[in-house]
């Protein structure tokens, strides 16, 4: 029986220090269970090597801001607090999660700035996001749910509550038969998976959505640079529903995905073509070196 994430052995980073896993609870009145006062960062390690470790940390501090909870830990202070959780847990490659909200205090309403902000870092080994499917090509549903306008929600934050209609839609994916669903934009527009960023190819040349309205991926960004790197030419633009049909490859990015082929989109289908291979394995790569 597998355990669950409440019941595992191991040590996890809360608020300056070392707490035995099945310990690192927080009280039932807690802010961010109430309101999504919450930002969070995921990363991979490997080799004992967090990948674009001080990017993510800097990124999480970004997020505190953008919701308006500044986050009373540095950079450094967060980095060292990483590499605490896995020497404790004995971790060489392994999935991060560090995690700041708003906590239990004199708030407990809409408001909540007499709160103490929290920080906790955790870390398990985790293997592919998609399981077989990074190898075969991954099959999406198409989302009913969109991401939203920028000027309803802080959209270039990584922030809990955005993921409300990501989880909502990965769950009717999954009923479909489905490891995940593509979303499209408030405006119609593609957007992007619930948890990766997509890529398309077609007559060699990649094309991927403007994440003017969703999170723009450090390995979403990595892989452009890669792209770049190789002299393909990259068009980061608007793309409507209709140019599906037209194009021959796709892919997802992201740190829990890494980089992992798309055979099918609702009725949409993609070859895992030579360029997405390549991409995969170069990726895999650079991560490790």
């Amino acid at each position: 029986m597998v355990a669950t994430f409440e019941d595992r052995d191991g040590q996890i980073w809360m608020d300056g220090k070392m707490v035995p896993w099945r310990d690192a609870n927080v009280h039932l009145l807690t802010h961010a269970m109430h309101y999504a006062s919450s930002v969070f960062e995921g990363e991979r390690c490997y080799n004992g090597k967090i990948f674009e470790s001080r990017r993510h940390s800097e990124r999480l501090l970004n997020s505190g801001v953008a919701i308006d909870m500044p986050i009373p830990w540095t950079v450094d202070e967060i980095e060292a607090a990483k590499q605490q959780v896995l020497a404790e847990n004995r971790l060489t490659d392994a999935y991060v999660r560090a995690i700041a909200w708003r906590g239990a205090g004199q708030d407990m309403g809409v408001s909540s700035k007499n709160n103490p902000v929290r920080l906790a870092i955790a870390a398990w080994s985790w293997g592919n996001y998609y399981g077989d499917a990074k190898m075969k090509g991954a099959k999406l549903d198409i989302a009913k749910w969109k991401r939203p306008s920028p000027e309803t929600v802080p959209s270039h934050a990584k922030a809990a509550g955005l993921y409300m209609i990501c989880t909502m839609s990965k769950h009717a994916a999954e009923a479909k038969g489905c490891s995940d669903a593509m979303m499209f934009d408030y405006r119609g527009y593609v957007a992007e998976a619930t948890g990766a960023n997509i890529f398309f190819v077609k007559d060699g040349e990649v094309h991927t959505p403007d994440p003017d309205c969703f999170l723009n991926g450090i390995t979403r960004q990595t892989v452009l640079g890669m792209l770049r790197e190789r002299g393909v030419t990259v068009h980061e633009r608007h793309i409507m529903p209709e140019e599906l049909e037209g194009f021959e490859q796709c892919w997802l990015t992201g740190t829990a995905a890494e980089v992992t082929p798309v055979g099918q989109i609702g009725d949409y289908r993609f070859e895992v073509g030579a360029l997405t291979r390549d991409v995969a394995e170069s990726y895999e790569k650079l991560v490790r070196s």
